[in-house]
């Protein structure tokens, strides 16, 4: 069974692409702007264009290395989704010394 499409993302143009995976091509680029698409993964939904403030979120979540992958059937697990939380989880993780891709994935902080 071929793989099933995944999403990828422009940052800059604020929209998304279910797009085949293509072991072959290192870098996809963007229709619109020619600038670089990151990978964001099968489950991923992409906000509302007009919604600034869920695309900064999402950027400093794709940045940090998180991505939005099914599991066996519990989805993508636990994303932030405004500003607040990505700073309060990126505060705990700087004073912990944790990845902050394993503190924006985490449902509650201690």
């Amino acid at each position: 069974m071929p793989p099933a499409k995944t999403s990828y993302v422009c940052l800059s143009c604020r929209v998304s692409y279910k797009l085949w995976p293509d072991p072959w091509r290192e870098r996809r680029t963007c229709p619109r702007c020619a600038g670089a698409l990151r990978h964001a993964g099968s489950a991923f939904a992409a906000p509302p264009r007009r919604d600034r403030d869920a695309w900064r979120t999402l950027t400093v979540l794709l940045h940090a290395g998180v991505h939005f992958r099914t599991g066996c059937s519990d989805g993508p697990g636990y994303r932030p989704r405004t500003l607040r939380e990505v700073r309060e989880r990126l505060v705990y993780a700087r004073r912990t010394g944790e990845p902050a891709a394993t503190v924006l994935c985490r449902a509650d902080l201690p």
